[in-house]
């Protein structure tokens, strides 16, 4: 399947979807395809810790610093939209115009994180896949971003390198395929199950149906005739 030069607006995916899909590809599936969710403790505590990121209004301007936040970005070439936690940008030379302000900006994104750095990586290819949208946006150069981890209150510096920039484009290309038909994978389990929220409807006996949602309304017809 050949990617498109451009998707057409009505089939864009959300762009935080990519951290579920390296996490999970059937996770994924089953909050973006078949619409089903879950909160848990960790999902509760990340929309807290997100309220100011996610509050455009606390944009503010310090000296030669502009920080905006919750800035609203989209990728025609990926077929992706979204929303960055924050994106600082800095007054420079070498940076480009943005409407309404006078000077050049150079752009750098930030993504909040609950928890501490992790091994795998589903944050890096989110905050890569946000800086190749204001890349396109703002027909500009982004070299790095940096994750903020509230485990550690520190900083990891991420580099869009090409093998990352790589994996991105890939993803979007496989999510972009498995939505066109409406493909949820067959489950397997993994010690990462246990924190996932999701885990009391993706059960392993899934994978023998068609979808969750016809396993979840299985069980309520079920349920109805035990009780009528």
């Amino acid at each position: 399947m050949m990617e498109p030069a451009s998707y057409p607006e009505e089939d864009w995916l959300a762009l935080s979807g990519i951290q579920h899909f390296s996490f999970c590809r059937r996770q994924w599936a089953l909050i973006h395809i078949e619409q089903l969710w879950e909160d848990n403790v960790l999902t509760t505590a990340g929309l807290l810790e997100h309220e100011r990121a996610h509050d455009y209004d606390a944009s503010e301007k310090r000296g030669d610093l502009l920080i905006l936040r919750d800035l609203k970005v989209f990728s025609r070439r990926l077929g992706v939209t979204g929303a960055c936690d924050v994106v600082e940008f800095r007054r420079s030379s070498d940076g480009v115009p943005l409407q309404g302000r006078s000077g050049s900006w150079l752009p750098y994104p930030i993504e909040y994180k609950h928890g501490r750095p992790k091994t795998q990586d589903a944050d890096r290819l989110q905050l890569c896949a946000e800086a190749i949208c204001l890349e396109e946006m703002l027909a500009c150069n982004i070299r790095e971003g940096a994750l903020f981890y509230q485990g550690t209150r520190h900083r990891e510096v991420v580099e869009f390198d090409e093998p990352l920039r790589n994996t991105v484009t890939e993803m979007f290309r496989q999510m972009h395929d498995f939505y066109v038909r409406g493909h949820t994978p067959k489950v397997r389990v993994r010690k990462e199950c246990r924190a996932c929220s999701l885990k009391d409807i993706c059960l392993p006996e899934l994978s023998k149906k068609k979808s969750a949602r016809v396993y979840i309304d299985a069980r309520i017809h079920e349920i109805m005739n035990e009780r009528f």
